[in-house]
């Protein structure tokens, strides 16, 4: 390798909410001499850094717009409202839409759920980002609607959060440049899909012994072959098996009439 080539390596990005702690654990134990980067991204700039060449693939939440980004669905998260725990709705285990009509319900400028009409009444003023939105619910100036992973991300101790029934939901997806199919991309998505080592799909070569097994399996149809075959009608051998039953029955009757010629000349004669 000559000094101008770089060592291979593989970028992951991932955005808020995404644990990708156990493919990178399979990663590490199938691909041990190529390290994987884990890179943090806001869940809105993640097309971006992808199409720029900063990952070389990415957790990231749809919808990813534009043709250029292949994405490959994973899950659809839960959506929950957090709240203050003396909040009237921390008593109950699911609230609906509804339920939500009196409260101020907090709408920040990174939200991912894509809301089409927002609950309750809105804020003064748009939070910049979720944490910030966290901590006005702290404050108790209002609540919140995130996917679940982000309420755990955010969790405090005087907060908690329930099930919000009605409400739209975030969906996480694998996402890569579709000119920058890379074999380490491939590699990953083979991961992630749960594919083993020796997957058809993926770039692991299928086991030494599949090729032996296969000769093995002819070998043992076409040795003996014969032997389980029934003799051609008319052949020799069916003849030669006919000739040797006939001719043992006329040895058989052979035997039987000297047997009996024997008898005859035995039998003493009257005399005169």
């Amino acid at each position: 390798m000559t000094g101008s080539e770089a060592s291979p390596s593989f970028r992951l990005a991932y955005v808020p909410g995404v644990t990708p702690t156990k493919w990178v654990r399979i990663w590490n134990e199938r691909l041990p001499d190529i390290p994987l980067t884990l890179v943090a991204v806001p869940a809105a700039e993640a097309p971006a850094l992808l199409r720029a060449g900063e990952a070389d693939a990415g957790f990231v939440r749809l919808p990813v717009d534009g043709a250029d980004l292949s994405a490959i669905p994973l899950y659809t998260e839960q959506t929950v409202v957090v709240i203050p725990k003396d909040h009237v709705a921390a008593a109950v285990d699911q609230v609906s839409l509804a339920e939500l009509a009196d409260d101020i319900v907090l709408h920040p400028l990174d939200d991912t759920l894509g809301w089409e009409e927002l609950p309750g009444k809105p804020a003064i003023e748009r939070p910049a980002t979720t944490a910030d939105a966290i901590e006005l619910v702290a404050a108790g100036i209002g609540v919140l609607a995130v996917p679940q992973s982000l309420a755990r991300l955010h969790h405090r101790k005087d907060l908690t959060y329930r099930p919000l029934s009605e409400a739209p939901e975030s969906r996480i997806a694998l996402s890569w440049p579709e000119d920058r199919t890379t074999d380490l991309v491939e590699d990953f998505i083979g991961i992630v899909r749960g594919r083993t080592v020796n997957s058809s799909r993926g770039r692991g070569t299928a086991p030494a012994e599949q090729p032996k097994a296969k000769a093995k399996a002819k070998a043992k149809r076409t040795d003996g072959s014969g032997a389980g075959r029934k003799p051609a009608s008319g052949s020799s051998a069916g003849k030669n098996s006919r000739g040797g039953s006939g001719g043992a029955k006329g040895a058989k009757g052979a035997r039987g009439a000297k047997g009996a010629a024997g008898a005859k000349r035995g039998k003493p004669r009257r005399r005169p």
